[in-house]
């Protein structure tokens, strides 16, 4: 599946001489890197998601076959430069998942393809599941990422079952009850219908503040719900949407979180007892069960993704999703222009 997914997100690259690069972890010591070029490229190694070609370490002069093994830690994020020396141009990449031992779906979400030939910068956006069972060592991972804040988009009654445990970054949630998706939540997953559409009205504050904050330098910035796959999935679609993102390459990320996610940790276990005082306990406690716990292809039976019925929503009623994102979160073609010029390279 990975696989098929990496072809779909870099399929909308633009043909340029320097293109689909990926790193993918083959061990706990080492990192592949693959690219595509028209001729030889330096492979340079930062921790440094902003360096340059020049404050880059090199380790792999004038490479010409598309790949090359980069020793790096499991704890260690590595930013790796591909540089066209006759051309100038520089292509960054870089482990999409941040490698947590008790954490669910935490990624970064830079590298995509966006407007005007660019790309998404790294480091910048994460996006992820809950964060109740974080080890210590998952915790030092996160705050050494240097997040300057840190957007709950789970309801109230989420986040005091489940309180996340990473401290030392700005935390900010917007109050609002799970019982506002209770209703549809029996179907939402079979027929991703009612829950999605509800979404671009129940996570506009949200977006706002998110927008808000990344316009005013609050980045690095990281935001979650507990699964990581539907709000979140949401939020992650207006935001790439604003920057320029193809809505396939949108789709195709939204869909990596069948692989990412690990329910086991996004929720301590509920017991018996929790469910039957409390209803959304209990409908947490539902998808704890043997049968409900692994995670699900985000389609509906025709094969359609869930996160589509959130942008038929918003061109039904807004016309199109640019519409949506000025009048809902504040993203005017000014605003737009500078989200751009903040968060792509």
């Amino acid at each position: 599946m990975r696989s098929l997914l990496l072809a779909l997100l870099l399929s909308t690259s633009p043909a340029l001489a320097l293109d689909n690069a990926s790193v993918t972890r083959t061990n706990a010591n080492q990192l592949a890197i693959s690219w595509a070029a028209r001729g030889p490229v330096d492979v340079l190694v930062s921790d440094n998601p902003d360096a340059t070609a020049k404050t880059a370490t090199l380790v792999s002069k004038a490479d010409a076959d598309g790949s090359h093994l980069v020793e790096a830690g499991i704890r260690d994020r590595r930013y790796i430069l591909l540089y066209d020396t006759k051309t100038g141009e520089t292509l960054r990449v870089a482990e999409r998942l941040v490698p947590l031992e008790q954490g669910s779906n935490f990624r970064d979400i830079g590298g995509y393809p966006a407007a005007d030939g660019k790309h998404v910068r790294w480091g910048r956006l994460y996006r992820s599941g809950g964060q109740p069972l974080l080890t210590e060592a998952d915790v030092a991972e996160i705050q050494s990422l240097g997040l300057k804040s840190m957007v709950d988009l789970r309801s109230m009654e989420e986040r005091q079952l489940a309180p996340s445990r990473v401290t030392g970054v700005p935390y900010t949630a917007i109050g609002y009850s799970m019982r506002a998706l209770m209703p549809a939540s029996q179907t939402a997953m079979q027929n991703g219908g009612t829950v999605y559409r509800n979404f671009p009205t129940l996570l506009a504050p949200q977006l706002r503040l998110i927008v808000e904050q990344l316009i005013d330098d609050d980045a690095p910035l990281a935001y979650n719900c507990s699964a990581g796959q539907d709000r979140t999935g949401f939020v992650t679609a207006m935001l790439l949407s604003a920057l320029g993102v193809p809505r396939n390459t949108i789709l195709a990320d939204y869909h990596l979180s069948t692989e990412l996610r690990h329910p086991e940790y996004e929720m301590a276990r509920i017991t018996p007892e929790a469910a039957a005082a409390d209803p959304v306990a209990a409908m947490f406690a539902r998808y704890q069960t043997p049968a409900t716990a692994k995670p699900t292809p985000l389609k509906d039976a025709q094969g359609r993704a869930f996160l589509e019925s959130a942008f038929d929503e918003i061109e039904s009623r807004h016309g199109s999703v640019d519409a949506y994102l000025e009048r809902e979160a504040g993203i005017t073609p000014a605003a737009r222009a500078l989200l751009r010029a903040k968060y792509l390279e």
